[in-house]
């Protein structure tokens, strides 16, 4: 308890010293659930500064799913790209880097020139480059988020808010976390990462640094402990070291919440005599009859496979499809909707008997 309340006074004490200057912001969200369980002035906006790169990198890993980029391509940098403000690589005009050097650069140490180099070879310009930034950011519903550059050197018009920020990282988990070990690699051609919280809190893995004169001192961690995932965003910190501060109490106390909250349990859908009185047990199977039921397929290790198997049991129907995170891993659940009693639990007895890891719940109407 003693603890408790000393991380509550430290919390505290940062959140007013960088209140005074109107810059702060933060957000915990439980990346299971997508719950909220800290918020503080989320869609207030704020500049992202360097966060701005993870949307960089949103778009780069996009380019290479879709084939449109290879870690093995050589990019040319530009005179314009050699000509960016630190902090940066100090690429020459001229020369050529990797694709995969690029990526390690701007996740490990925030170059600002590699992401100017990036953007040109996906947008031709680094100002179409940030209009592709901010197409994607509305299609993930950051609706508060406008970019107008790579690399996020100020601009009056690049802002963005806590939640949006939130989004932006759990994309990521979700669509690239194949990746997504680019934002936890501790160093880069012999130098560190510059988020301190990876060398010396274990349970983050990930994730990205970001400063200028009118930001302050952000930081977007994603961190996982025994089987629970969390996601935190701090902007507007007052110091370097005062954020750090600041985001390992947050995780703590996102911890702390998320160990609270309890596990979900499977609806309560097979009654049986020993747990529900005849009368319910009646009326059940009478609305059995009358309604039809859905299953929820969990745990599918992608995307792509929970539609297929969704696809195969009810072509007719598109599934739902949402996500969340076991172990820290990324897992995809389906949900379809239209069978009859009979049908749903007999797909859910073949489905866990060809593939134990894969959970099928019934859903009653």
């Amino acid at each position: 308890m003693l603890r408790f309340l000393l991380i509550f006074a430290l919390s505290l004490f940062l959140s007013t010293s960088v209140w005074a200057e109107g810059r702060y912001a933060s957000i915990i969200v439980d990346a299971d659930t997508l719950d909220v369980i800290h918020a503080r002035q989320i869609d207030a906006p704020r500049f992202p500064a360097s966060l701005t790169k993870v949307m960089t990198l949103h778009l780069a890993f996009d380019a290479l799913d879709a084939g449109e980029l290879s870690l093995g391509e050589r990019v040319k940098v530009s005179r314009t790209a050699a000509r960016t403000p630190p902090v940066k690589l100090g690429l020459r005009a001229g020369q050529t880097i990797t694709v995969d050097e690029l990526i390690q650069s701007i996740a490990v140490r925030s170059h600002n020139d590699s992401a100017v180099v990036l953007a040109e070879r996906l947008g031709g310009t680094e100002a179409r480059f940030a209009e592709m930034m901010t197409a994607k950011a509305r299609s993930l519903g950051m609706r508060r988020t406008t970019f107008k550059t790579a690399n996020g050197l100020p601009h009056p018009e690049q802002k963005t808010t806590a939640r949006d920020m939130a989004k932006l990282a759990h994309s990521i988990l979700i669509t690239h976390y194949d990746r997504y070990h680019y934002f936890g690699q501790k160093h880069f051609r012999g130098k560190k990462n510059t988020n301190a919280l990876l060398h010396d809190m274990p349970e983050v893995d990930g994730f990205k640094t970001g400063y200028t004169n009118a930001s302050g001192f952000n930081l977007m961690v994603s961190a996982v402990r025994g089987n629970r995932r969390q996601i935190a965003i701090v902007l507007g910190g007052a110091s370097g070291k005062s954020r750090n501060a600041h985001m390992r109490d947050l995780v703590e106390r996102g911890f702390d919440v998320m160990g609270v909250i309890p596990q979900a349990a499977p609806p309560a859908f097979i009654l049986t005599s020993q747990s529900a009185p005849t009368a319910i047990l009646r009326g059940a199977s009478m609305r059995r009859a009358a309604k039809p039921w859905a299953i929820h397929l969990r745990n599918l290790p992608s995307e792509a496979e929970a539609v297929k198997l969704a696809a195969a049991i009810s072509p007719a129907t598109p599934p739902k499809i949402s996500s969340g995170f076991i172990q820290g891993q990324p897992v995809f659940h389906a949900r379809v909707a239209g069978l009859s009693h009979a049908d749903a639990k007999n797909i859910c007895t073949d489905v866990q008997s060809r593939d134990a890891k894969t959970k099928c719940w019934l859903i009653a109407p």
